[in-house]
């Protein structure tokens, strides 16, 4: 071993960049994970000891820097452009006649077709082989500069394989996340009585846009290179070439690359790679092709979103068929009472499911399901997983009907029926399911975002007696030392949690009115409420006619949120969360004469460059409104990717539509 500390930290860095290539982009580790950590733990104390020796593509650089207050953004040099979508064989055939109609007499077409990874794409890039700056993909022209997130996941290279380096070389892959990283991290978050991520995908896009890096370090990223902007000093030939190079300098690509001249051999490539779909370790939600010669590709030009000569073909949703072991009535924080189905656990999508929501009795009655069918359940993205057929063929005559409880499985109390309503409530305010779903609501992040104030801590609380509505959290420090005596509740959790609550008494007013659980009253209607009445003391005496004037709140709404003002347990709720220390700040309107006042929007489909809560703050700060639902009164409805109902409304009522690109200019008005 050298001696010389200088020597000795270069050969680590080396050792460990070069065990790092084995493991994350040959799958061909040479030495256990002990042996990589005795390594990396050497590396370290010797930086510790010699901070001179440090360098920026060391491998302990990946543990994160200090917080930052918000990201910078940066113009990509070459945009970072969507592409078409096709679903089906003939989809992909009228592509490639397009294709051909464009390249006509540049030669053979050749394509080059790979998996597409639902992740987050991001860009990558190096000066001399040395990462400088990476980047999320934004809206395609404009993106968040993340590269202190990047820099800690373990297959970005911090300096390129090799010697002789490019000028400059930006590669664009995605972020993703493997499915046991995932449920290995969502079961330690259960364990810790943490909020669990809904998918892959949206663990990744969350943990990579952390503002402390030291966060992003500590989950399990990906990152798999897929293309290539702006480059100096080297040049290829087309996309094999370019995948060729991007792994030989130390970057995990598609191990699934394949070349097609024919359509066949795509739609071959289509089937295979669909039928490998559950074995991979990671999600992908289609195929990607493109021509593969740079030269063709600039014939073939670009439209002003996507490339003319590449296209994804998505898969259909995930379907599986499984049995209904039962049907079993869970109670919301409103009272209502759902049918859910119990089934025999399946692996849809890299996930396991064992339950799915059945909605409501009607859907029951109308779907005719039944506890010993056998069913055929879809999950696509987020949506919960869904019966979307029995097989009727495959009864037994031994299956049994489902009926609705006259009585709450929680607390026994009266069902109620409301005239004109399809859900069946529970008649108690003081049940204990709604109590918890009413609590776990209240602390969630988009309401007043209490970390550590797990689903079954509540349920603990609830079970011994501490919380018997949502105000009790805040008595929770006061019993202290009871609460320590539960066995599942440790000191440094529990502080924690005091921690959490103390920081959740300032919390925005619409986020306070959200948190409150008033039925119908989501986000954007928490917003409008607030936005109008400005204080809760002003919406608490507001009458029913007034509440119904505001632009996006209907006549059934403007009950409900009257009627949950008027109720003496609810006003007695928000009297004692005043008592223990919860603001209830008055909102001033951010902007009473910008460009979009009194321009009421609606948002549909996933943007690329935000989530809708960072759109309708955007619109809000403007003037504009954003609502729920298309009405007559709707000014834009801004259509994003996959977009649901909404724009069919749109379009028969009228309403003008935007299209990502057009609502970025949009709030450019300034």
């Amino acid at each position: 071993m050298n001696t010389n500390p200088k020597k000795r930290a270069q050969e680590l860095r080396e050792q460990l960049e070069h065990h790092n290539y084995l493991y994350y982009v040959l799958d061909k580790p040479e030495i256990s994970d002990a042996d990589y950590d005795d390594l990396f733990d050497e590396l370290s104390r010797l930086e510790a000891e010699h901070p001179e020796l440090r360098t920026p593509d060391s491998p302990t650089q990946r543990v994160g820097a200090a917080p930052v207050t918000k990201f910078p953004t940066c113009k990509h040099i070459i945009p970072m452009l969507s592409l078409g979508k096709c679903t089906t064989s003939e989809e992909f055939r009228e592509f490639n006649t397009r294709v051909k109609g464009l390249l006509a007499g540049t030669g053979k077409i050749e394509y080059s077709i790979e998996p597409k990874y639902d992740g987050l794409a991001v860009t990558l890039i190096y000066k001399n082989g040395l990462l400088e700056i990476g980047a999320t993909r934004g809206d395609g022209f404009t993106g968040e500069v993340v590269t202190e997130n990047l820099k800690t996941v373990r297959t970005v290279p911090l300096k390129l394989r090799g010697h002789d380096f490019p000028k400059t070389i930006e590669v664009r892959g995605e972020v993703i996340i493997y499915n046991a990283d995932f449920e290995k991290f969502n079961k330690q978050r259960l364990d810790s009585n943490l909020e669990l991520f809904a998918n892959p995908r949206n663990m990744a896009a969350g943990s990579l846009r952390q503002l402390d890096s030291r966060i992003t370090a500590g989950r399990p990223l990906r990152f798999i290179a897929y293309g290539i902007g702006v480059i100096e000093g080297i040049s290829f030939d087309g996309h094999h070439e370019t995948m060729k190079y991007l792994k030989s300098v130390g970057f995990q690509v598609s191990e699934f690359l394949k070349s097609s001249e024919a359509t066949d051999g795509v739609e071959s490539y289509y089937e295979d790679i669909l039928s490998k779909r559950d074995s991979l370790p990671y999600d992908i939600d289609g195929i990607v092709i493109k021509v593969d010669s740079y030269r063709q590709q600039a014939a073939a030009g670009i439209l002003s979103r996507s490339p003319r000569w590449a296209i994804a073909w998505k898969f259909p949703a995930i379907q599986r068929t499984t049995i209904i072991e039962d049907i079993k009535v869970q109670v919301g924080r409103t009272g209502i009472l759902t049918p859910v189905a119990y089934l025999k656990p399946v692996e849809v999508g890299g996930v396991t499911v064992s339950r799915a929501t059945l909605h409501n009795e009607q859907e029951v009655e109308r779907k005719d399901i039944r506890v010993g069918d056998t069913v055929i359940i879809q999950r696509a993205g987020d949506v919960i997983p869904a019966v979307v057929k029995v097989i009727t063929e495959k009864r037994s005559g031994h299956e049994k009907k489902f009926t609705m409880p006259l009585k709450c499985p929680e607390c026994g109390s009266p069902v109620q029926r409301v005239e004109g309503e399809v859900a069946v409530r529970c008649s108690s305010l003081y049940c204990p399911a709604q109590i918890t779903e009413k609590i776990t609501h209240f602390g969630s992040r988009s309401a007043m975002d209490i970390e550590g104030l797990g689903y079954r801590t509540i349920e603990l609380f609830v079970e011994k007696g501490f919380i018997k509505d949502i105000s009790d959290l805040y008595l929770l420090p006061s019993k202290r030392e009871e609460i320590l005596q539960i066995d599942r509740m440790g000191e440094k959790s529990f502080t924690n949690l005091e921690t959490a609550l103390e920081n959740s008494k300032k919390r925005e007013l619409p986020r306070i009115i959200y948190a409150l659980g008033i039925p119908g009253v989501g986000e954007t209607t928490a917003y409008l409420l607030t936005e109008q009445f400005t204080s809760i003391e002003r919406l608490m005496k507001a009458s029913e006619e007034e509440i119904n004037d505001i632009k996006g709140i209907g006549p059934i709404l403007a009950h409900s949120i009257h009627t949950f003002f008027r109720d003496e347990y609810n006003v007695a709720v928000i009297n004692k969360l005043k008592k223990y220390g919860v603001e209830f700040p008055v909102m001033i309107s951010e902007n009473k004469h910008g460009p979009l006042t009194g321009k009421t929007f609606v948002l549909t489909g996933a943007l690329d460059s935000c989530s809708r809560s960072e759109a309708q703050k955007e619109i809000e700060k403007l003037g504009g409104k954003v609502t729920s639902s298309v009405s007559q009164k709707t000014d834009y409805v801004v259509a994003g990717a996959d977009p649901g109902s909404k724009l069919d409304k749109a379009n028969k009522l009228g309403v003008t539509v935007l299209d990502e690109s057009e609502f970025k200019k949009l709030l450019g008005l300034k």
